[in-house]
């Protein structure tokens, strides 16, 4: 078998004499991710995929069949040139490609590790239609996130054009909120960023384990929008610190958007919910992610319980993500529990993996029905019915069926419940001129626009819990939609 040095400079000699055909590019074999070993990983914090060498990603590059209508281009939200950039990097051009993307996504080393591409860009692959299988399309995110981190110092910050003397304020600084804040400063507005946590960077912050996205990229990509002096402003809660009134008319801004995602977990309403040690996903990736729970003893004071025996009940990435905390917390053993099959599991398939290769147990078609505790309060059991599945609900996955009689207690001393957020009422009842759907979301148009005028809004705050790229997609939207109402001096 060659190695990778051998077959890359085959491909790159048949590439250079335009030799090199789609059917020989169908036969590169796809580039795995190294990781650290699973035993190794679920005892540290330190990030499980390891990143592709320059051999790899030239070589997973060259599968790119450099389709005439770049199908995965609209396989993404901010719609990153990928056709380019792959192509760029096939060729050796890293500070090229990286700026490739830079022209519509200022988040690459986030997108590249977070991003659910197999059902995005990787979805609408020619490659992967080809293999009926978007799992062996060309590796899109592994690229992206290659160019990102190895070209991170060479690549200069975004332009910014002349001083228009219109501000804009961002209310959120998730990724919604930095793109939007980005694309608004590229166009000459004064921006600032209001973000209600001590730091910035929303659920990229509190919601992302460090095993998944190092908290240290998410700090480099904020320090690019400090370097377009975009304003950021922390412990700020919009309806408590300021309204959206007092921010449009007295403190002078001409436009706004409301990305402030979807901060109210939701629970199941059962018996023992109350009971010490069951907590939200929120919470205790909050606690574990922006305020560095997981460093034991003199480094940081902040409480979590480690948990012996933990429940995380819920099947998408949140729920990997706390599971997987959970065993770096030091957890005798984590059940995940899924009312669902693991085919109808909304997280990513490489999550579940990781999260299986690390020990999580997984249980499906299974949910609690009730918590038990102690005499003093503290959860120590949890009662669970068992599932089938039955015809399919209105998101077109087969409705989970309780059977009668089929309960069975498993003991059980933390409980993480992560089956999905709801928008926080505080903005609502701070401003109930602005619009709202039946679950509380702000309702928004097709160009993110509210019923408020010069007031936009986009990400989980309109959506619901969504995805970092398409909250993306939406501070995209919003921005373009903003740059357009202030240049038409429409205010």
């Amino acid at each position: 078998m060659k190695s990778n040095m051998e077959l890359l400079k085959e491909l790159m000699e048949k590439e250079a004499a335009g030799e090199l055909t789609n059917k020989e590019r169908m036969k590169i074999p796809q580039q795995p991710m190294p990781e650290q070993d699973p035993d190794e990983r679920r005892s540290n914090i330190n990030e499980v995929a390891q990143g592709y060498t320059e051999q790899q990603a030239r070589i997973e590059a060259m599968r790119c069949l450099d389709c005439k209508n770049a199908p995965c281009i609209d396989g993404c939200p901010v719609r990153i040139d990928i056709r380019s950039f792959v192509k760029q990097i096939a060729n050796g051009k890293f500070t090229e490609a990286l700026d490739t993307i830079k022209q519509t996504s200022l988040l690459p080393a986030v997108c590249g590790r977070v991003c659910p591409q197999e059902t995005q860009c990787q979805e609408t692959c020619t490659l992967g239609k080809v293999m009926k299988d978007p799992m062996k399309s060309v590796s899109i995110g592994r690229l992206e996130r290659y160019v990102a981190d190895r070209c991170a110092s060479d690549s200069e910050s975004p332009k910014v054009a002349p001083d228009t003397g219109k501000k804009v304020a961002i209310v959120g600084s998730g990724p919604g909120g930095l793109v939007a804040a980005a694309d608004c400063r590229r166009a000459g507005h004064k921006v600032a960023v209001f973000e209600a946590f001590h730091k910035p960077g929303g659920v990229l912050m509190y919601g992302i384990p460090e095993f998944r996205l190092p908290k240290e990229l998410v700090a480099k990509e904020i320090e690019t929008l400090q370097q377009m002096d975009v304003e950021i402003i922390c412990n700020f809660i919009i309806g408590k610190t300021r309204s959206i009134s007092q921010l449009m008319n007295e403190d002078g801004y001409d436009a706004m958007f409301l990305a402030v995602g979807a901060g109210l977990p939701r629970f199941m309403n059962i018996p023992g919910e109350n009971l010490i040690g069951v907590y939200s996903a929120n919470e205790y990736l909050t606690r574990a992610n922006l305020m560095n729970a997981y460093k034991f003893g003199s480094e940081s004071d902040t409480p979590i319980i480690r948990g012996g025996k933990v429940a995380v009940i819920g099947g998408g990435n949140v729920a990997m993500d706390a599971a997987r905390t959970a065993l770096r917390l030091g957890a005798e053993s984590v059940k995940l529990v899924y009312r669902r099959t693991e085919q109808e599991m909304p997280a990513r398939i490489e999550e579940i993996h990781h999260a299986k290769e690390e020990g999580v147990e997984v249980n499906i078609l299974k949910s609690p029905i009730e918590y038990k505790g102690d005499d003093e309060g503290w959860v120590k059991s949890m009662v669970c019915q068992s599932f089938e599945l039955g015809e399919p609900d209105d998101s077109g996955r087969r409705r989970p069926v309780p059977i009668e009689g089929s309960e069975e207690e498993f003991e059980i001393d933390t409980v993480i419940v992560a089956i999905g957020n709801k928008a926080n009422p505080l903005l609502r009842r701070a401003t109930p001129e602005l619009e709202y759907n039946k679950w509380g979301n702000i309702n928004i148009g097709d160009n993110c626009e509210t019923n408020l005028p010069g007031v936009y809004a986009g990400g989980d705050a309109a959506l619901g819990a969504a995805t970092v790229i398409l909250a993306m997609g939406h501070g995209r939207t919003a921005a373009k939609e903003i740059n357009d109402y202030l240049s038409n001096e429409k205010i």
